[in-house]
This record gives C-alpha cells, structure tokens and sequence, in this order.
C-alpha cells in the first residue's frame, strides 16, 4: 500500500510537473512579444551610464524587477482564486495597453525626432558634466527602469494567467512563478549581456596584433562594435511589432465569432493562410492603439485647455 501511495504520487508530482512544463511553455509564447519589448526598454535604461557601473545599475534594477513580481504575482494569483471572472478584461485592458504603447513609440519615433535627440543630447551632457551628480542621476535611470519594467511585468503576468487559466490552482501557481522567475534572470542576464557588448568588443579590438590568433580577435571585436548599435535597433523594432501582435491577438481573440472568420479567411487564401493570423492581429493591433491613443490625447488636450483656463 504504501508503495502504490508512493509510485501514485510520484504519477501526480510527474503530471502536475508535465502539465506546469505545458503551461509555461504556452504562456512564455504568449508573452514573447512583452518580453522582446522589456529587454529592449530596459537595455535603453541604462544607456548613457557610465561604463564601470552599468552592471551595478543593471543589478539594482533587476532587484527591483524581482520585487515587482513578488507584489503582482501574488496579486494575480488571488485575483485567479477568488475573482476569476476579472481575467478576461484585465486581459482585454492587457492587450489594449500594449497596442497602445506600440502606436505611442512609432508616434514618438516618426514625429518627435527632435525631442527624442535633444533628450540624447542631455543625457551626454549629464554624463560628461563633473559637476552633475552622478549618483542622483544613476537613482533617477533605476527608478525609471524599475516602474517600466512593473508596467511590462503586470502585463505578462496577466497574459500569463489568462493563458493558464484553464488549468488547476497549483498548476497556475507553478506556471506563473516560473514564468516570472524566468522572465527576471534571463531579462536582465541578457540586458546585461548587451550592455557590455560594446565593451567586450573594445577589447577584443585592442588585442596586441603580436598575440597569437591577434587578427580573428581584431576582426571579431571590430564586428560586435560595428553590430552591437544594429542589435538594439532590431530588438526596439521587433519588440513594437510584436506587441502589435500579440496585442491584438489578445483584442482579436476576445471579439465572439472572429476565430470562426478568421478559419474562412485563411481557407479563402490557401496557401498562404499561414499569414492570415498574423496580418489579423498586425491590423487589429494597429487600429485598436491608434483608437485607445486617439482618446489619451484628446483627454490629455481637455484636461490641459481645462487646467489652462
């Protein structure tokens, strides 16, 4: 008896592992384009510190991610056990945010230019000057990364939830902890990464032309410095294409009947019907944020014109 008790449990720890194991893996796909956006943003945090404290910025701010995630998901998880009907529209609100700060970024990009160079400008300046207070400065980068990343961070972790919200109370416990412990290391283990590129590739530049293997080195390090600027443009283009879609995909699957029309589109384009998802959430991703911008703006405008008068 005792054994069958032992080989049944080991059967349920095996399954529930299994099932979490499932689950995580659907809900980090479902998260993919919030993750791609989070590295991104917080990699641009920290650009304009000093190169000697970097990490030591990239370090205070994954601390405060860590924490972040010890407040929102407990905060998820009871929202799961007790209000579970709260899901679906903190998904919707979700989705939405994210289309919308997708439009944001692209509005900020193409007609904000000469905002976006005099804040590099500033930052430069801030940096260069000795008599600007670096520690304040360094403070000030921390805080805004650490409520960026609370933002994202909320974001997954409803997105998440939503994705294992079928499953059983433990399952989901499982799942999203492991999502989010994941989430933080390999984040700010890979923001780490890439802002020390630059400097890996400075050494590798620097190597004595004497030393042995000196020209693949030489060659090697001159590649990264050349690539690792191209690496963070690609990364902030592919993280606002993938918060368009999986944005509206969130939008898109909460419309009744659209997986439906969606089915007879793709069977209309055969074979090409791969592209029919994907164009679907792209579009509804790009409407649904110019729309919920559309509205931040005018409000922001009436509360300026009624503050003004």
């Amino acid at each position: 008896m005792a054994g069958t008790s032992l080989l049944a449990l080991i059967d349920d720890i095996a399954t529930l592992l299994d099932d979490v194991s499932v689950m995580t893996k659907v809900a980090a796909k479902k998260t993919a384009g919030v993750l791609g956006d989070d590295l991104a943003l917080n990699a641009e945090q920290v650009s304009g510190v000093k190169a000697n404290r970097e990490l030591p910025v990239v370090w205070a701010v994954a601390k405060g991610s860590a924490l972040n995630k010890l407040i929102l998901v407990p905060a998820a998880l009871l929202i799961s056990a007790f209000l579970p009907w709260l899901i679906t529209p903190l998904l919707m609100i979700g989705g939405a945010f994210l289309c919308y700060e997708g439009c944001e970024k692209l509005v900020h990009k193409f007609f904000h230019k000469e905002e976006q160079e005099h804040e590099h400008r500033e930052t430069l300046k801030a940096v260069a000057d000795p008599a600007v207070d670096l520690v304040a400065f360094e403070k000030q980068k921390i805080k805004g990364a650490i409520r960026t990343d609370f933002i994202l961070s909320a974001e997954i972790i409803v997105i998440s939830l939503g994705a294992v919200q079928s499953a059983t109370f433990g399952v989901q416990v499982a799942a999203i902890c492991t999502i989010a412990v994941l989430m933080t290391i390999g984040v700010y283990g890979l923001v780490a990464g890439i802002v020390k590129l630059d400097d890996a590739g400075l050494y590798l530049a620097k190597t004595d032309p004497q030393a042995s293997g000196a020209g693949a080195r030489i060659a090697l390090g001159k590649g990264v410095l050349f690539l690792a600027p191209w690496l963070m443009k690609t990364l902030s283009v592919v993280g606002t294409a993938a918060m368009f879609l999986v944005g509206g995909g969130i939008l898109v699957h909460g419309i009744p009947g659209s997986h439906d029309w969606v089915h007879h589109l793709q069977e209309m384009v055969g074979a090409l019907s791969w592209l029919v998802p994907l164009l679907v959430n792209l579009i509804g991703g790009l409407v649904a944020g110019a729309m919920v911008l559309a509205v931040v703006t005018m409000v922001g405008r009436l509360r300026s014109a009624t503050v003004g008068s």
